[in-house]
Parts: C-alpha cells; structure tokens; sequence
C-alpha cells in the first residue's frame, strides 16, 4: 500500500505538473468562450449569459487517477460592470481529489455562471467548495433553452463542461475554489485581490482584454449603454 501511496503521488504529479504561463491561459480561456458559446446545441444559453453577475472560466482542468484521484486546473473570473459589460478577470484555481480504484487522466474545460448575489459572494471569499459551501447545477445547454429554469432559480452556479480525455462526464463535488494570488500579481505587476478587481473595477491588462472582449462579444448585455 505504502508503494501504491507513492506512485500515485508521482502519477499526481505527471498530470498536475504541466505549468502554463498566463497568456496562453489567457488564450486558452477566450478560446473556451469562444467555442462554447458557438456550439449552436450544446453551447451556453444566451438568456443564462445575459443574466448571469459572473463568470468562470477554467481551460483544461486537469483529471487524473491511479487508486487516488485528483483534480487541478487555472483559470480566470470576469463579474459585470454597471453598464453590463463584463470587467477585469481575476485569476481562481480549483482543486479536489476523490478516493477510488481509477486509472486514466482526463482533461475538461470547465464554464461556471454566477447567476445571484449569493454565488458572486461565494466568489469573492477566500475560498469556496462545490457542494458544501455553493450549490452548483448542470446548467441547461442550446441556443434555445430557456434560462427560467428551476436550476437557474435556486443554483447559486451553473456548470458547463467538456470532456477531451478518457474519462466520461465530470463531477465538481468537494472541489474547492480560491483565488490565485500568485497569477494575479503576474498579471497586474502588484498584490491584488480578487475581491478588488471584480468589486472595484480596476482597469484590464492589455494581455486580459482578448477574454473579456470575447465575453462582450457573446454576451447581448455588453450592447447596453455605460450608466
């Protein structure tokens, strides 16, 4: 058992270890957006954009196990501003594991849409887990589907995923969510946190601005006039 605990850890470290630097998460989260949102039946409805306050976007979560599995992934937040436009993104890692005899890796882009005070107050804490702490929802997909759905009405998040690795499905349950702290001064030049950036508006960083340009883009709101 003892051999099996090691191996795993090194198997863990195989799948989780691959850093990316922040431009190319950057281009690899507007790249989510952008083919999400084009999936004319399996893409995020516009009315659930329209009247989500936040958004999540984690590219390329990363899933692997060898009797004990885990999850890891980066990625980046973006809440709306006055006008209705989206803001600056803040940066947020997810991580969880489970217990079980599993073998394989996976790799998943992930969409979660804050649709209420109570999911943007989640997101704005030093750390959050899926399940315990927020109820997220399997969120309905298609251009078509209506956003007045029971999920939409008491799930503080909608989840939007796809899979690209053996793995069928994915499941967030005890996954947690926290800022990345160290990100976000790479992509501000400072100490920032979470909560300053997606409350106070801070201004974008040009490398930041091709994934919140891809947001207004998808989203109808962005076409309201800056109050």
């Amino acid at each position: 058992m003892h051999r099996l605990a090691i191996f795993a850890c090194i198997a863990a470290g195989a799948v989780f270890g691959q850093e990316v630097n922040a431009d190319k998460r950057l281009r690899e989260s507007t790249d989510v957006v952008n083919e999400m949102m084009g999936m004319p039946d399996k893409g995020v409805p516009q009315g659930i954009l329209d009247k989500a306050q936040c958004i999540v976007v984690i590219p390329g979560l990363k899933k692997g196990a060898i009797i004990v599995g885990g999850q890891f992934g980066r990625g980046f937040a973006s809440c709306r501003k006055a006008g209705g436009a989206w803001g600056s993104p803040a940066a947020m890692r997810i991580e969880g594991g489970s217990v079980g005899l599993q073998l394989g890796g996976q790799s998943t882009d992930v969409i979660l849409v804050v649709m209420n005070q109570r999911g943007m107050d989640r997101l704005l804490s030093d750390k959050f887990t899926i399940g315990a702490d927020a109820a997220v929802a399997a969120g309905p997909v298609g251009r078509n589907a209506k956003a007045e759905t029971d999920a939409m009405l008491h799930a503080e998040m909608l989840s939007y995923s796809r899979s690209r690795g053996a793995f069928a499905g994915l499941s967030l349950e005890g996954a947690t969510l926290r800022p990345d702290h160290e990100e976000n001064k790479k992509l501000y030049g400072r100490a920032i946190t979470n909560r300053e950036i997606l409350e106070n508006g801070v201004a974008t960083p040009e490398g930041a601005k091709i994934l919140t340009h891809a947001l207004n883009r998808s989203s109808q709101a962005a076409d309201r006039p800056t109050k």
